[in-house]
């Protein structure tokens, strides 16, 4: 068999990101960033809805951050296809510094520059110590470029969060920021599958997938 053809007919490595279910301060529109909010009981009821559609998958491996929304709701398909999650603090949601817990309301009228970036589209830094989703698109390219070289030919569940799966997935497309942020916003317990055959870049198979 030719070099040509065994690459062809190897296993393709799937990522399915799936991001975590509904926090308080999701209702409330409070930035949570790096802070550590735990899901709330419509967010559990979402988790345990969407795990046997993750399941049904036929994951190989279960990666979540480290921050307790995303670890929570990866328990749930941890109990349903009986994978251990390992957790990855590199996939954590974008860092928000001072804003964290602030809604924007209050982020526009401390700086109207933030929601004029926003209107428009453009990147900005979220708050002097925090991350840009640039940064993110970056950081969240190379953890999971890691990840899935370490899961070669199989499927990994990802537990992660909105901004960073939206960014993860136009930077594993080798898209830059202003094409990344095209995609809408990921819902809570939605999830996303990005697929990689052996001699072919990744593709984008489904995106914001939500169970009902």
């Amino acid at each position: 068999m030719s070099s040509k053809v065994a690459a062809s007919t190897a296993p393709a490595t799937r990522l399915v990101l799936l991001r975590h279910g509904q926090t308080d301060w999701n209702v409330e529109g409070r930035f949570q960033g790096q802070l550590d909010v735990g899901l709330n009981d419509v967010g559990r009821s979402q988790a345990r809805l969407a795990a046997p559609h993750v399941a049904a998958l036929q994951p190989d491996a279960l990666v979540s951050s480290n921050l307790s929304r995303a670890s929570e709701t990866a328990s749930f398909v941890a109990a349903e296809t009986g994978l251990v999650a390992n957790l990855d603090e590199r996939v954590q949601e974008i860092n928000v510094g001072s804003w964290g817990g602030l809604t924007g309301f209050e982020m526009a009228e401390r700086d109207p520059g933030f929601a004029d970036a926003l209107r428009s589209g453009r990147d900005f830094r979220r708050s002097p110590e925090g991350e840009t989703a640039d940064e993110v698109g970056v950081r969240m390219r190379m953890a999971l470029t890691d990840i899935a070289g370490l899961h070669e030919g199989l499927t990994t569940v990802v537990v992660s969060h909105g901004l960073a799966i939206r960014m993860a997935c136009g930077y594993l497309l080798g898209w830059d920021f202003a094409h990344s942020w095209q995609l809408g916003p990921m819902g809570n317990c939605a999830w996303s599958i990005l697929v990689r055959t052996h001699d072919r870049p990744w593709r984008l198979e489904a995106y914001n997938r939500i169970a009902s």
